[in-house]
């Protein structure tokens, strides 16, 4: 039985799950939108909802609670304090400030993969983020062709 179990074991230990959780959730703060299992997705919703509980109180102990659970990464705290947390789709919010949305099965194992993102971010408004320039620029959009004729 498994009572007063809480949370996915992951099948990791503790410290690497902690890690885990870690990584992701510096990668979601940073690029606002990743694609990761569905339930790594169901669990970081949990620590990134609490990131962002600190970033809306604001005061130098949440700030200090926010860099320790971000191994240290001041930048990302600057950002989920100053930006994320101020944005009017997470700051009128009392709870669920992430998204999970089920994109399909991941082609070598067929393990469920789902889209983790903030409310309000959308795939446009987030590619600046998620693909450096040089990345961008190989990519011509139509309107930049249509243009050109």
């Amino acid at each position: 039985m498994r009572h007063r179990k809480r949370g996915r074991s992951l099948s990791r230990e503790a410290s690497h799950r902690k890690a885990l959780l870690q990584n992701l959730s510096k990668s979601l703060i940073k690029y606002e939108m990743i694609q990761t299992t569905d339930a790594k997705a169901k669990e970081l919703r949990k620590v990134a909802d609490r990131l962002i509980t600190l970033g809306k109180r604001g005061d130098l102990h949440a700030r200090r609670q926010a860099i320790a659970r971000l191994g240290g990464d001041r930048e990302l705290a600057a950002k989920l304090f100053d930006d994320l947390s101020q944005r009017e789709e997470i700051a009128g919010r009392k709870g669920g400030y992430t998204r999970i949305i089920k994109v399909g099965n991941r082609r070598g194992d067929n393990a469920p993969i789902s889209r983790i993102s903030w409310v309000g971010a959308t795939l446009e408004n987030t590619e600046d983020l998620r693909y450096p320039a040089h990345i961008r620029e190989q990519f011509v959009t139509e309107e930049e062709v249509v243009g050109e004729d």
